[in-house]
């Protein structure tokens, strides 16, 4: 909705020409990224190599089987491997790839962001 004196800013102007080529770009990283899960596994992966249960017991509420799936999503997009070890029972364990560290920023700026909504919000 626009008020009466809106006024064109060179900021605003600039947005709008950037806008139409960043929608892609956008789009394709939104859909990987998307969900409750993928950043919080991500997140929990950050400082170690984990195990499957390492992983669940750090993301509060997610089942297995939605992990399962995060996991084997996020590995097909190479943010994350899967490593089998030749142990009996087999131990399998999860880290992040090197591609997946050049989201180190981006969640950073999401953690800055939320910060500032949730004062906005709810004033905490």
């Amino acid at each position: 909705m626009k008020s009466e004196n809106t006024t064109i800013t060179k900021e605003t102007e600039c947005s709008k020409n950037n806008c139409i080529g960043a929608l892609l770009p956008v789009r394709d990283a939104l859909e990987v990224l998307s969900g409750r899960w993928k950043l919080p596994i991500l997140i929990a992966l950050s400082d170690r190599p984990k195990r499957f249960k390492e992983i669940s017991k750090d993301l509060d509420g997610i089942t297995d089987k939605m992990l399962s799936k995060e996991l084997k999503n996020l590995e097909i997009n190479k943010l994350v491997i899967r490593t089998v070890y030749d142990t009996f029972p087999p131990t399998v364990e999860y880290r992040r790839t090197e591609h997946s560290k050049s989201l180190v920023n981006v969640i950073l700026a999401l953690k800055d962001w939320g910060d500032l909504h949730r004062k906005e919000i709810i004033g905490k």
